[in-house]
Formats: C-alpha cells, sequence, structure tokens
C-alpha cells in the first residue's frame, strides 16, 4: 500500500506546463505598457511574412486569410463595445455612447482593447509564417483576383465603419488623459 503524499500532488508534466504558463503571462505583463515597442514588433513580423511571400511567389490564400483577419480584428478595435446601432436599452451590460446633446457622456469603450488587438495579430502572423513551411498551404491562385477583392472588401468595409462613427458620433482615436506639467520652480515666482 501507497503511504500518503503522492495522490494529491500534480505530475511533474503537469508541473512544467503550469510553469511554462506563468512565464509566458509574465511576458507578457512586461511587455504590455511599450506600446510602441509591441507594435513595431508585430510590424516587423508582417514585413518578414510579406518578405517571405514575395521571396517565394506563394501562399497567396493564406496572405489573403491573415489580411482578412487582420481586417476584422481592426473593426472590432474601432466598434465601440455596446454598439448603439443594436437599440438595445440594456445598462447592465455596461456603459453606452450618447446619440442626443442632452444625455451623459459615457466614455468609449473598444470592442476589442489594445493589447488584444496587438497579440491576436502578432499570433495570427506568427501561425502564417508557420504555414509558408509547408506545401500543402500552397494552393495555386490567380493573386491579382485576390488582391482586389481584398482592396474592395477594405474599402467597403471601412466606408460603413466611418459612416457608423459619424452617425453616432463617437472617435475610438484617443490619446489618454491630458497630463499637466508641473511649473518649474527655477523660473521664478508665480505672477
Amino acid at each position: 500500500m501507497m503511504e500518503g503524499g503522492d495522490a494529491g500532488q500534480p505530475s511533474s508534466v503537469a508541473m512544467f506546463f503550469r510553469r511554462a504558463g506563468q512565464s509566458y503571462q509574465r511576458m507578457l505583463d512586461v511587455w504590455t505598457p511599450y506600446t510602441l515597442a509591441r507594435w513595431l514588433g508585430a510590424l516587423l513580423l508582417l514585413v518578414a511574412f510579406l518578405g517571405r511571400i514575395l521571396y517565394l511567389q506563394g501562399w497567396y490564400i493564406i496572405t489573403y486569410a491573415l489580411g482578412i483577419y487582420h481586417l476584422n480584428l481592426f473593426i472590432a478595435f474601432l466598434t465601440p463595445k455596446v454598439d448603439p446601432a443594436m437599440g438595445t436599452d440594456d445598462y447592465e451590460d455596461g456603459p453606452e455612447l450618447p446619440t442626443r446633446v442632452n444625455e451623459e457622456f459615457r466614455p468609449f469603450i473598444r470592442r476589442l482593447p489594445e493589447f488584444k488587438f496587438w497579440y491576436s495579430a502578432t499570433k495570427a502572423t506568427l501561425v502564417a509564417i508557420a504555414c509558408t513551411f509547408f506545401d500543402a498551404f500552397n494552393v495555386p491562385v490567380f493573386w491579382p483576383i485576390l488582391l482586389l477583392y481584398f482592396i474592395t472588401l477594405f474599402c467597403l468595409t471601412m466606408k460603413r465603419q466611418i459612416k457608423h462613427m459619424l452617425k453616432y458620433r463617437y472617435l475610438p482615436w484617443t490619446h489618454g488623459k491630458t497630463q499637466y506639467r508641473a511649473r518649474d520652480m527655477a523660473s521664478g515666482p508665480l505672477k
């Protein structure tokens, strides 16, 4: 008969994956405040992917799928969490945008926060890069048709999004809270 202790302890494999998950989360937490550096890294990955596509002259369907996914993420980033077009009056779901002058101001809350946007776009780009290493994903397709279709889809989607922004009077671009600088004491007394 086994003497206690082993039954309640997780296996070494489970402990390894738990530690790996904690290390990964700690790395993401460290990167969170560095918005510009994160986006430059994501842009560098995207440029590396596009360079690989141009060099190999293939995997256009993967590029198209990545572009559509990035467009979907961008639209979710621009859209408010509570869409005023849905016409719901449920205040349980959170704050809503004002649609009349006499309504109370409610802050713009994104459907997809910036960090999740970056994280999803970076993961998708890494998956797309990985797909270019397998010939099974190199489906022969006439790429100019895909490019024209993507440009048309992008223009129509952005036109609809801009109309939505104008109709419900919201602006998803914010630069954060206004920061006031302390007066320099060396410049002299108050006047």
